[in-house]
């Protein structure tokens, strides 16, 4: 059985995440099964144990299989789990595991109050008193990673948010305790390769694809209240976008004389 073929230019760890992924997926080995022990799968895969442990680690991030100290390692789901996000209204994170009935869990990184970095003074419109409240949080759905945050909102108006509970959603507390209606939202997304800290919070291998958000949030005003930046796994999210009606443009050329 061949299950890496050295000629091939994608990374041997990846074949083989892929290889164990498919045993997973079609039945083979089945929620809560044990893999056979490293030794033995690097001597399937014709491997050394640091490339067989680096495609285990590959998939413990993926949330399909877990490491159990001492007794090894066994599949955790049958298929990997992708949360699908709808850019049609303003969501949270809870909303979207909600939907698919995932324990959802937030763990805050980092609260603070700090002068704003200038694209974020411009965008949140703070004139010369530029002091934002920063809150840093990893988003986990059964205890897998899916999303880094970075919160940042106008320091006067949001000062007293330090005191409170960060861990649920911020669209509500933002509506319930400050009585704020959120009326829009802004949001430019791109894709990304997640690096250096983004990829270490998220558990991932360096340049793992990701998708980046960037998220104005509008009052019923029109003025800004939030900027938030969204780091998302690229294997875990799918972003659902409804469209309207098309409509016929008139293109045709206007003859001037």
């Amino acid at each position: 059985m061949k299950v890496v073929d050295p000629s091939n230019p994608i990374p041997k760890y990846i074949q083989i995440s892929a290889w164990l992924k498919e045993l997973i997926q079609t039945g083979r080995y089945k929620k809560g099964d044990k893999l056979p022990s490293e030794i033995e799968l690097s001597k399937t895969c014709d491997v050394n144990r640091n490339t067989l442990r680096q495609a285990i680690a590959e998939l413990v991030s993926a949330g399909l299989l877990r490491k159990e100290k001492g007794m090894g390692t066994f599949v955790s789901s049958s298929m990997p789990v992708a949360l699908k996000h709808k850019l049609k209204s303003i969501s949270s994170f809870r909303d979207d595991l909600r939907e698919i009935g995932i324990k959802e869990n937030t763990k805050v990184l980092k609260k603070n109050i700090e002068k704003a970095k200038n694209h974020v003074s411009k965008t949140l419109l703070l004139g010369a008193n530029n002091r934002v409240v920063v809150i840093c949080r990893l988003r986990t759905g059964d205890d897998v990673p899916f999303i880094y945050e970075e919160s940042y909102l106008p320091g006067d108006m949001f000062k007293q948010i330090m005191d409170m509970d960060l861990t649920g959603s911020m669209y509500k507390l933002i509506s319930d305790r400050f009585n704020i209606v959120l009326a829009r939202c802004e949001q430019t997304i791109r894709a990304i390769n997640l690096k250096g800290k983004i990829a270490r919070i998220l558990k991932l291998p360096e340049n793992s694809a990701g998708i980046f958000m960037e998220s104005v949030t509008f009052d019923q005003n029109s003025i800004p209240v939030e900027v938030l930046y969204s780091y998302y796994r690229g294997d875990k999210y799918i972003f659902e976008v409804e469209l309207g009606r098309y409509r016929i443009q008139d293109n045709s050329l206007e003859t001037f004389g």
